[in-house]
C-alpha cells in the first residue's frame, strides 16, 4: 500500500525503524508498502497508530486506508474457491501471484505446480483428512489456476529440483503415474521452466529434513519469501541470513543434480519402464 509508505515516509521513519518496532522483518515492511503481501487490518491499524494517524483529527483519512486494506484481502483470485483454500494458505497464494522467480525443492511429493488432478487427487485419498469429492474438486481448480501462471505473459521462471523418489515412488494406479511423468515431460519444454533431478546416487545432501520453496520478486529492494509447509500450516522466513542459507542450499542441490537435459532423460527412462 502506497499510503502506508508515503505516512511513514512523512512521519519520518525509515522502513528498518518501523520493522524493528512492529517487530517484523524489514523484508515484509517492505512487501506491505509495495502490496506483494496481504496485510492485516490490525497491522495496519498499528502502523497508523505508530505514524500518528488515528488521531481524532484524521479519523477520515484513517478509517478510509482500513476499509482499503479490508478491500485489498477479498480481491484475491483464490476467494471464489472459498473452503477448498484454508486461511493459512491465503499469504502465500498472494506471494505466489506476485513472485517473478520461484524455485523449489521436493523430497517426496511432485510440486503443486506440476501435480496433474489425478496425482492431487490419488495423494489426498490416502490423507486422514480426506476432503469430500467436492472439496477435492476446487482443490484441483485452485492448482490448475495457480499452473497456468506459467504460460501466462509475463510469466515466472520456475525451477524445480525433485528427488528421485518423488519420480519412483509406486502408485497404485500405475496409470495415473505414467500421465503425471508425461505432465513433468511437457512443462519442462516450457522456456520459463527448469526441472532437474537428484538422483539417488548423488548420495546425502543438505536438504534431506524436507522440502522447501523460495519466492523472487521483481523490486530489487525485495528479499526473496522462503516458504515451509506442513499439511497444517506454513512458516515463511524471511530474515536475510535465513534466506541466504535456503538460497546456498538451493545452488548446493542444483550442482548435485543432475542437469536438465540428463534429468528430462531420466524422467522419460522412468516413463518407459513403467507398466
Amino acid at each position: 500500500m502506497q499510503k502506508l509508505r508515503r505516512l511513514r515516509e512523512e512521519a519520518g521513519f525509515t522502513q528498518a525503524e518501523v520493522a524493528r518496532d512492529m517487530d517484523w522483518s524489514e523484508s515484509k515492511q517492505i512487501k506491505i508498502e509495495r502490496g506483494n503481501i496481504p496485510v492485516r487490518v490490525p497491522d495496519v491499524r498499528a502502523l497508523l497508530a505508530h505514524y500518528g494517524v488515528l488521531s481524532p483529527d484524521r479519523k477520515e483519512e484513517a478509517d478510509a486506508i482500513l476499509q482499503l486494506a479490508r478491500d485489498a484481502r477479498q480481491k484475491g483470485w483464490w476467494h471464489s474457491y472459498g473452503d477448498a483454500v484454508p486461511t493459512w494458505f491465503e499469504p502465500f497464494l498472494g506471494l505466489e501471484t506476485e513472485a517473478t522467480n520461484i524455485r523449489t525443492y521436493q523430497s517426496e511429493l511432485v510440486h503443486g505446480l506440476l501435480q496433474t488432478p489425478d496425482y492431487y487427487r490419488s495423494f489426498v485419498a490416502k490423507s486422514p483428512a480426506y476432503s469430500s469429492e467436492e472439496e477435492v474438486q476446487h482443490k484441483v481448480a485452485v492448482r490448475t489456476k495457480r499452473q497456468s501462471r506459467l504460460e501466462s505473459s509475463p510469466a515466472p521462471n520456475y525451477w524445480t529440483i525433485m528427488n528421485e523418489s518423488v519420480l519412483r515412488r509406486a502408485p497404485l494406479d500405475a496409470a495415473m503415474m505414467r500421465g503425471q511423468l508425461d505432465y513433468i515431460l511437457t512443462r519442462a519444454e516450457l522456456p520459463n521452466v527448469t526441472v532437474q533431478v537428484l538422483p539417488f546416487a548423488a548420495g546425502m545432501h543438505p536438504a534431506m529434513d524436507g522440502p522447501f520453496e523460495i519466492l523472487g520478486f521483481p523490486e530489487s529492494l525485495d528479499l526473496d519469501v522462503v516458504y515451509l509447509e506442513s499439511q497444517t500450516g506454513a512458516l515463511y522466513l524471511e530474515e536475510k541470513a535465513q534466506v541466504a542459507r535456503y538460497n546456498a542450499i538451493f545452488d548446493l542441490l542444483r550442482a548435485k543434480a543432475l542437469d536438465p537435459d540428463d534429468s528430462r532423460d531420466l524422467i522419460a527412462r522412468i516413463l518407459q519402464e513403467a507398466p
